[in-house]
């Protein structure tokens, strides 16, 4: 997964507020849908929406990824926040949602959708990058991080 290729500084938050799994979801539609043309957040949003409906994409330790697929996206696109403060999201674990990494991926594109989240789900599994992310300061470090993260390799 290249998320220099998907992920923009523009389309990240830190320590944002919101006060419940809906409106976490529609700050990361708004992300998602700002500087493309021919998005509407609302399109958007109810695109995750249906998706969240077949089960949480809460994953546990604090994370969300919410993600779907949608007619009109041209390539995939990622978002991604952090919380001043959890909300509860419906996780697996029981556990209040502090980040979300949003994932829009055009309609035809089941594998390529499934390889970003499988990275994902593995980036997010690692604690001690997601308490570095929690305490980036600005979306610029974020990116960064974001962008430089790699799968620990096993030795052979």
């Amino acid at each position: 997964m290249q998320l220099d290729q998907l992920l923009t500084p523009q389309r990240i938050l830190n320590h944002h507020s919101a006060t419940s799994k809906k409106r976490a979801l529609e700050i990361m539609c708004e992300l998602l849908a700002s500087g493309q043309s021919g998005l509407n957040e609302s399109q958007i949003f109810a695109s995750m929406l249906e998706r969240e409906r077949l089960g949480s994409t809460g994953v546990g330790n604090g994370v969300a990824i919410p993600h779907s697929r949608m007619e009109g996206v041209e390539s995939a696109l990622i978002a991604f926040a952090t919380l001043d403060a959890g909300v509860d999201y419906d996780s697996p674990d029981g556990e209040d949602v502090d980040m979300l990494f949003a994932l829009l991926v055009p309609q035809e594109c089941t594998e390529e959708h499934l390889k970003i989240l499988a990275s994902a789900a593995e980036m997010f599994s690692d604690q001690d990058f997601c308490q570095e992310l929690r305490q980036s300061r600005d979306a610029e470090e974020t990116f960064q991080k974001l962008t430089a993260w790699e799968p620990e390799r096993e030795e052979a």
